[in-house]
């Protein structure tokens, strides 16, 4: 009998974990990072065999931790309360509430509207529209809820008698893809955009004691998300695929009338827009406020803010409904909050053990490695692995590894640090590679070959651009004049 990748992940983790535990034996390799190495090498295993949710995973290090002595049971639980678990939670509840109230649509149309009348045109604003509530929204539902007026605007050209033959075709894979790949380029641009910014605020917190705040990472990811989205559009309307008739007045006609179908805004919209724009303004703005309030931070402005959505009445008092009611919580995610205390478990683990500084002192001949070479190794082999098992996992599992990296080999750890996390972010290529690729794969207008073909050249244009932005620019964008040492 063959066995699946299932059950040989599931019995080769604990088998590796026993292996590392009992028979290796290394100079320097405390016991206490001999536990937390095995219990994370188990975990690694099944987060690329994928044999349980990676959410299930992610609760291992609360039973392996403690009961192999590598780190307390009150230091690991903790982890799970992190600060900025409840940034996210914060930032998810405002998110439930615009789309409880269909304010993304809204936005999102008319983001469309205002891009013109051509297919190239009607392509970008789309691609405008998923970005943007990529920042805010997870790639997965802002691609949910995009692909049924990317699918209604494929319908509007099939059916019109100036179609060209199987222009339809092309158009539909071109659409299906952009919405895709700007879901995913979209996320990249906030902290809470998608799930690799998130344990990236978290491993550096953790390791070095540095807040990220939002508009920190706003400064360096918006320019750096619009670049490649940009390229993104001109490679899939100008290369990829090509049209030969430009002129599609039929798709505009199309976005007037859901717009004209949403009506005028409801008040519950009103209410909504206007605490999600004081939220994104207390998160750029934090500084200021920090002068009148000294302890504020990015985790308490979304949690206030997410609160006063319970408070906030609808129009309709008859009922006594707020804009979002408890049973909306069942929508949070939280898997992926659960996801990111087991990264932050890690995190924690590597730094109090001393396994951080045992794996530095394996490194040290990196040193003689050049620094950009380094940055494009660790940008092509995320890239690369993230295609087949999930950008959060991975960035929990390698990013605290990279904190020792950067200690062996004396450079700012934010270049490596930064360059996989952006990584993680771009894996364009199959279907399997993250929920906006199989969501449009789903929608019948692409093959495999489709999505292979052209996601390899994206992936190869993110590899180079990443390597770039983050070799020549994060030292003018983030404060890196003093060398960072790990905390703990």
């Amino acid at each position: 009998m063959i066995l699946s990748k299932d059950y040989i992940g599931l019995i080769l983790g604990p088998i590796l974990f026993i292996i590392i535990l009992f028979f290796v034996e290394a100079d320097g390799l405390s016991y206490e990072s001999k536990c937390i190495l095995a219990s994370t090498v188990w975990m690694a295993v099944w987060w690329i065999s994928e044999c349980l949710p990676i959410y299930v995973t992610a609760l291992l290090p609360i039973i392996l931790f403690p009961l192999t002595g590598g780190l307390n049971l009150s230091t690991t639980t903790a982890a799970y309360g992190h600060k900025l678990v409840f940034l996210f939670l914060g930032g998810f509840l405002i998110a439930i509430a615009i789309e409880k109230w269909n304010l993304h649509k809204r936005l999102s149309l008319n983001i469309i509207k205002l891009t013109g009348n051509n297919k190239s045109s009607i392509i970008l604003g789309f691609m405008l529209a998923t970005a943007f509530l990529s920042m805010w929204i997870s790639n997965t539902a802002t691609s949910i809820m995009i692909l049924p007026v990317g699918l209604a605007i494929i319908s509007q050209l099939k059916d019109n008698p100036k179609t060209i033959e199987n222009e339809n075709e092309v158009f539909g894979k071109s659409l299906m893809i952009a919405i895709a790949y700007s879901a995913s380029i979209g996320g990249m641009a906030t902290l809470i955009g998608t799930p690799p910014n998130m344990v990236l605020a978290g491993v550096v917190e953790e390791s070095y004691g540095i807040k990220l705040n939002m508009f920190d990472w706003m400064k360096f990811g918006v320019p750096l998300s619009s670049f490649l989205l940009i390229i993104c559009w001109f490679y899939l309307t100008k290369i990829a695929f090509k049209f030969k008739n430009e002129e599609f007045s039929a798709g505009k006609e199309e976005i007037l009338r859901q717009i004209k179908k949403l009506g005028r805004f409801s008040n519950e919209e009103i209410k909504v827009l206007i605490i999600f724009t004081l939220t994104a303004l207390g998160w750029i703005f934090r500084r200021s406020i920090e002068t009148i309030f000294p302890m504020i931070d990015d985790t308490i402005i979304a949690i206030f803010f997410a609160v006063t959505l319970f408070i906030i009445p609808t129009k309709n008092l008859k009922n006594n409904t707020t804009l979002l009611v408890w049973n909306d919580t069942v929508k949070l995610p939280w898997g992926i909050l659960i996801l990111f205390g087991g990264g932050m478990a890690i995190a924690s683990a590597f730094g109090k053990s001393g396994l951080a500084l045992w794996i530095a002192d394996l490194l040290q001949n990196l040193n003689d490695v050049s620094l950009f070479l380094i940055i494009l190794i660790i940008v092509t082999s995320i890239n690369l692995l993230t295609e087949v098992t999930s950008n959060m996992a991975t960035t929990a599992m390698l990013l605290p590894v990279l904190v020792t990296i950067a200690l062996a080999i004396e450079v700012h750890p934010y270049f490596l640090l930064v360059a996989a996390t952006l990584a993680a972010s771009c894996a364009f290529m199959l279907p399997i590679s993250t929920p906006p690729n199989a969501i449009v794969f789903g929608s019948g207008f692409l093959k495999i070959e489709d999505m292979f073909k052209n996601g390899v050249w994206m992936n190869l244009i993110s590899i180079i651009t990443i390597t770039l932005v983050v070799y020549f620019t994060l030292p003018y964008v983030f404060e890196m004049t003093a060398e960072l040492l790990p905390i703990n």
